[in-house]
């Protein structure tokens, strides 16, 4: 008896399984509105993973459909809303590249901005997405200076400069911590916008539950947890004294019989300003 519930437990399961891929193969040959309509019902059921889906089938079946213009810019703006800007910036340069006009073109430039930007609730995160995003929105206003979407870009550009900013001076601190000098006054030498005025910009402070795990780049109430090591930037780092004595060591291969002999102490001062570059 037992058996024979098994068997047919596992018939039933086979069943339902097969009629299930039956169903999904069922899915092909439709018409555009179809598609279309299967796009739509499913954004309105936040389910875009399938939406997407259906957008392929419509692009697959239907490829020079008129609908397949509107539907790529839904699929657009779906995605900014649930916040996966990069699959919407993907259906944006979709767009751009086979149905925008010069208008929507200008459109859907500025909402690619706005995805890059939106995608930085936290500056310090993405160095590169900074960048890129300054790059774009610049190129944006030279491209579209009498835009619409003009001042909207600048504040953003503007707002992007101050973060990446913020996010060098939290790498200068973190070169400071580990006595990388010249390091960390180089990241802070990188702020070309002369029309900033650097001293009034204060530190973006994050969420204190944030700054629990994360510190403010200065520090971390876990430091005491941390051994101290030479540099955690780079394994072939050297500290100070020993890059002294290298060049002192240089010194003396190139001046083996002592004819240009001098102090001790000149030779340190000397090793010294060497390694500073001066």
């Amino acid at each position: 008896m037992k058996i024979k519930s098994k068997i047919l437990l596992l018939s039933i399961m086979t069943l339902l399984f097969f009629g299930g891929c039956a169903k999904e193969l069922e899915e092909y040959n439709k018409p555009a509105i179809y598609w279309y309509g299967k796009i739509v019902e499913s954004i309105a059921d936040a389910n875009l993973e399938k939406a997407d889906g259906y957008y392929a089938s419509l692009q697959g079946e239907h490829i020079g459909s008129p609908l397949l213009q509107e539907a790529t810019l839904i699929l657009a703006v779906a995605h900014m809303y649930y916040e996966e800007y990069l699959l919407s910036e993907h259906f944006l340069n979709e767009y751009i590249k086979r149905y925008a006009n010069a208008n929507e073109k200008e459109a859907a430039e500025f909402m690619k901005i706005k995805a890059k930007y939106m995608a930085l609730p936290n500056p310090r995160r993405d160095q590169a997405l900074i960048k890129q995003a300054i790059i774009e929105g610049e190129k944006f206003k030279m491209n579209y200076s009498h835009s619409m979407y003009f001042s909207v870009v600048d504040t953003m550009i503007t707002r992007l400069y101050i973060g990446e900013a913020s996010l060098n001076e939290s790498i200068a601190d973190l070169y400071d911590r580990v006595d990388k000098y010249k390091s960390a006054q180089y990241y802070r030498e990188l702020k070309p916008q002369p029309w900033i005025d650097w001293s009034k910009i204060d530190r973006a402070q994050g969420p204190w539950y944030r700054g629990i795990f994360e510190g403010d780049g200065r520090g971390s109430w876990y430091g005491f947890l941390v051994p101290d090591t030479k540099s955690v930037v780079s394994r072939n780092s050297i500290n100070e004294s020993d890059a002294i004595k290298k060049i002192l060591n240089e010194h003396k291969e190139h001046d083996p019989d002592g004819q240009k002999q001098r102090s001790s102490d000149s030779d340190f001062r000397d090793a010294q300003n060497r390694m500073n570059g001066y």
